[in-house]
């Protein structure tokens, strides 16, 4: 079944700002979610580890304003990060800074999966995710 974002950022109990633009948000103080594309997939992170790294000025707008903001509280407060995973139709769109959301997508809820907030090093930050030791 397909999902909208907001349907994807409520399975964690998190509600956007503005569904036309906010791709992050606040579950409580220790828990972020963000949704990331997946063509930022990062290889060659070690073993078990799903890594996504960006540029925050490879696009702009409120979201990326309060996306960076949030991103850099969770680098600084070690939060746990949650992952909504979209999937743009279009890659070579979202690479060249258009307006995500007029970007045909899908979206995955990655529950499986608790981030961190590894390195935010000028403009580049990148976010681990793992799975939970049993």
């Amino acid at each position: 079944m397909k999902i909208g974002i907001s349907e994807a950022f409520r399975r964690y109990g998190a509600t956007l700002k503005n569904v036309n633009w906010s791709v992050s948000s606040w579950v409580d103080s220790d828990t972020l979610v963000v949704s990331l594309w997946d063509h930022h997939h990062l290889k060659g992170r070690g073993r078990n580890v799903l890594a996504f790294g960006d540029r925050f000025d490879r696009w702009s707008g409120a979201g990326n304003s309060e996306f960076r903001m949030n991103v850099i509280r969770a680098f600084e407060s070690g939060a746990s990060v949650r992952l909504v995973l979209a999937r743009a139709l279009e890659p070579d769109r979202v690479q060249r800074g258009e307006d995500g959301s007029k970007i045909p997508k899908t979206f995955a809820v990655r529950d499986d999966l608790i981030g961190r907030v590894v390195e935010v090093s000028g403009e580049n930050y990148v976010i681990e995710f793992r799975r939970p030791e049993i």
